[in-house]
């Protein structure tokens, strides 16, 4: 009987960023090459069989769901199409899925939460704290009631989808992580990055609108000094619990 893969859904349309993140999964999750899936969506928005998989893991890209309609590319927009299907699947049968940062955004918006400007973090770092729910969680039970997290994006959810539970917040960021039904999770913090991964990143999208270009070696020395177990426990515990 063959092992199903985890699929590993990706939205960056830069090959340097795409493959960084993508190895930043690898290698926090304790997967192997041979055990996921890659799809850049970018490139290819083909339709899913979940039979052929285990799990779903959503990583970010530098699109807005919130943008007006006319703003968005032709790639947005397919991309945006493939997810309202997958999510279709995903939410009526509890598939595991957890959506990173912008996996974090088309999921709310696909459950009818405005996603928004008004909780927007720059590239850095926040504290996060634990809700009473999250402690009680596979995910985050028995890990500090808070934690260092890198984040960085222009919008965010404003509340959480009904019947979802909130399992972590901040006070720039009220919805950074939570969870519908038993086994879909989502996260506006990244909890695959390392300092290296934010490097890239921040060459990659000084340019982009989430902070101003001049101020790029000030947040990368920034980005250095800080540490992100915590995060990163997370993957692993959500990749541990479908491999």
């Amino acid at each position: 009987m063959l092992m199903k893969k985890f699929l590993i859904l990706q939205m960056r349309p830069e090959d340097a960023t795409a493959d960084s993140e993508f190895e930043a999964i690898l290698r926090v999750g304790g997967l192997k090459p041979e055990e996921v899936h890659r799809i850049r969506l970018e490139k290819d928005t083909p339709d899913i069989n979940m039979d052929n998989y285990s799990a779903i893991i959503a990583g970010g890209s530098p699109f807005n769901v919130s943008s007006h309609p006319d703003a968005k590319s032709e790639t947005q927009k397919n991309i945006e199409r493939f997810y309202s299907k997958l999510f279709d699947k995903v939410i009526h049968t509890d598939f595991p899925f957890l959506g990173c940062c912008s996996g974090n955004g088309l999921l709310g918006q696909y459950c009818g939460v405005p996603i928004t400007r008004r909780y927007s973090e720059p590239i850095g770092s926040v504290m996060i704290s634990v809700t009473d729910e999250g402690t009680k969680d596979p995910l985050l039970e028995g890990l500090p009631s808070s934690f260092i997290a890198r984040v960085g994006h222009k919008e965010a959810c404003e509340t959480i989808p009904e019947g979802a539970v909130l399992l972590a917040t901040s006070n720039p960021c009220p919805v950074q992580m939570f969870r519908i039904k038993k086994n879909i999770y989502a996260t506006q913090f990244h909890p695959e990055a390392d300092a290296n991964e934010f490097i890239v990143r921040i060459n990659t999208y000084k340019n982009y609108g989430y902070f101003p270009p001049e101020e790029a070696e000030d947040l990368i020395k920034e980005v250095k000094k800080i540490k992100t177990r915590v995060p990163k426990e997370i993957l692993k515990r959500f990749v541990a619990a479908y491999k």
